[in-house]
């Protein structure tokens, strides 16, 4: 009875081990899943924000604008519950962040014409330039697909977002194609400037009042003219035929014995 009593006891402290350890595994896990979605939401603010704060190179609309501050909101709402350490620091961030929505949301609708925007003359400026527009798409895409942002709006934005891609594209081939040329690579140069007058072309189907697409056209039709002149210059000459021989010079020609 007694041995049978302390195998019973045994096993019961068997199972209360086993269970401490589950339990602790589970905990384990659970903690592990907070804190890659916290460093997941922290992510989110920080890529967000991070767009916000070059939206100054950029002509953006006030729907944008609005997205990235709601996207940045979702993201505090989940981060200050996933950390009470820090909630009260996430929830004054919210309180700030709601009264610039509702300021938003109360404001008239704007969105400055793309026309007047201008590449900046920085060239790390132009690269963060880029970088952002590219989060900035992947951002408005993902709002989208998650159904927080309306067609109509996804539309217009993601074509505003296109249009700006493509004039960056058509500053950089002019770019190149300039370099080309100056380094004599005329090949190279007339692809560059080629390419950029066919996407100009695109950009003026699309807005064909826009001063800064004509100006670039003619720019490009400059480019291309120059690189086709300096090629042409830089050929090899050949040397022209030799006539025949004049009539003097075949009279005075040893005569043949036939």
């Amino acid at each position: 009875m007694i041995i049978v009593s302390v195998f019973v006891l045994i096993g019961v402290l068997l199972l209360l081990i086993i269970g401490i350890s589950i339990i602790q595994q589970q905990k384990a896990r659970v903690e592990a899943e907070r804190r890659t979605e916290l460093a997941r939401q922290r992510a989110i603010i920080d890529e967000t924000e991070g767009v916000l704060s070059n939206t100054g190179l950029i002509p953006c609309s006030s729907n944008i604008v609005l997205i990235l501050y709601k996207r940045i909101e979702e993201a505090l709402v989940i981060a200050a519950s996933l950390s009470p350490a820090q909630q009260n620091d996430y929830e004054r961030r919210l309180f700030d962040l709601r009264a610039q929505i509702e300021t938003l949301n109360n404001a008239p609708k704007s969105a400055p014409a793309i026309e007047m925007f201008r590449l900046p003359d920085n060239d790390r400026q132009v690269l963060t330039l880029v970088q952002t527009l590219k989060k900035m798409k992947a951002i408005l895409r993902a709002e989208h697909n998650k159904a927080r942002v309306e067609p109509s709006t996804f539309a217009q934005e993601e074509l505003r977002i296109d249009s700006l891609q493509l004039r960056i594209n058509v500053d950089s081939m002019l770019a190149r194609g300039r370099a080309a040329c100056f380094m004599k690579q005329y090949g190279s140069a007339k692809q560059m400037v080629t390419k950029a007058l066919s996407t100009l072309h695109t950009i003026k189907a699309q807005t064909p009042n826009d001063p800064f697409i004509a100006k670039k056209v003619d720019e490009a039709k400059t480019m291309l003219d120059e690189i086709m002149g300096a090629q042409k210059m830089a050929q090899p000459q050949v040397p022209a035929a030799k006539e025949d021989e004049d009539d003097i010079d075949v009279l005075f020609q040893p005569k043949r014995k036939w």
